[in-house]
């Protein structure tokens, strides 16, 4: 063999082995996401905000692209001013698991120490008002690669002056303790709380709260807390998983009450209302999780059913109307209609 064409044998194979590499890398997970799928921060539109706009999911009101990691930080032009979200009606991503929003989200974070206001998904109902804290607020936004959906979301930003928490009619301390616990009950953020009781000096009530005073230098500190609890976050969970609507399998020949037809599949998913009411505040001794809106909703399935003795199985597809519990909420036994 001519040592040229041995040299041409060892080019030949030095490409392949190249060309195979790269093909392997082509497919390598993408490294400039973090754990959760969001991006690097460095990776965000940075958008100073001087008056009203908004912010959207690619193609609003359309179907979204999938496999989408948008970031947005919401800076007010003013330092001294907030920020005030109000999400779009039309608001609709994937739907949750088991309640958590795990594939397709969008989620608010306030800058001025990390608060996540919230993670949302699903088409069951629209956010709330979000308000900042201070002047920064950060919008990440993410789809997976599977089924998007629409209409996505469109958030309206716009600026608020600070607000100044006006004193209750009833001041604090003069209520009774079953009523002050009611009240408290009612709020859905510490800061909300603190204002009520500390109206001229809540700020600084709620920093003390954190400072290590010898009625907390125990378990705590001991045990080397390394953050600052999220009593927000706490309050949250127990909202998300006591009372609310979440994903049941139901028997349709139980539910549609029906002996002479057979389904496949035998069970489907529906939303029905689940978890308990331990934090009931109605004053009754037996308070339930019922429905609040109910909607009706089709799914399509094989029907099976003898048109007489002897001849074989009619076999069709039919739709089949089943009750879906779109909101949940406490009530005492024996008010509710469900």
């Amino acid at each position: 063999m001519s040592l040229s064409l041995v040299f041409l044998l060892i080019s030949a194979l030095d490409f392949r082995h190249h060309g195979s590499e790269a093909q392997i890398n082509k497919f390598q997970p993408s490294s400039n996401k973090e754990p959760n799928g969001v991006h690097d921060h460095q990776h965000e539109k940075i958008i100073t905000i001087s008056e009203d706009g908004s912010v959207q999911s690619p193609r609003f009101p359309q179907s979204y692209p999938r496999d989408v990691v948008l970031v947005w930080r919401l800076i007010a032009a003013d330092d001294n001013m907030q920020i005030q979200l109000t999400f779009d009606q039309r608001f609709g991503l994937e739907e949750p698991e088991n309640g958590l929003c795990k594939f397709d989200f969008v989620e608010i974070e306030d800058l001025s120490d990390g608060t996540i206001f919230g993670r949302w998904c699903g088409t069951n109902g629209v956010p709330g008002i979000q308000i900042s804290k201070a002047n920064q607020v950060r919008i990440r936004f993410r789809s997976d690669e599977y089924l998007a959906s629409k209409p996505g979301f469109c958030i309206y930003y716009s600026l608020l002056e600070p607000a100044h928490f006006e004193s209750p009619t009833v001041p604090p301390p003069s209520l009774s303790l079953d009523n002050l616990n009611e009240a408290v009950a009612g709020f859905d953020t510490v800061e909300e709380l603190i204002k009520y009781l500390e109206p001229e000096r809540w700020q600084l009530d709620l920093d003390d709260l954190y400072k290590p005073t010898w009625q907390m230098l125990g378990k705590a500190f001991v045990h080397g807390r390394k953050s600052r609890v999220d009593l927000n976050l706490l309050k949250e969970e127990v909202r998300l998983y006591s009372c609310t609507p979440r994903n049941t399998s139901v028997s349709l020949r139980e539910e549609l009450k029906r002996t002479d037809t057979i389904y496949w599949p035998g069970c489907l998913l529906v939303k029905r209302c689940g978890g308990n009411c331990a934090c009931c505040s109605l004053g009754c001794h037996d308070c339930q999780c019922a429905p609040i809106k109910v909607s009706k909703k089709y799914h399509e399935v094989l029907q099976l059913r003898y048109r007489s003795p002897g001849k074989p199985l009619q076999k069709s597809l039919a739709d089949v109307g089943l009750e879906h519990h779109e909101e949940c909420g406490c009530a005492c036994k024996g008010t509710t209609g469900g």
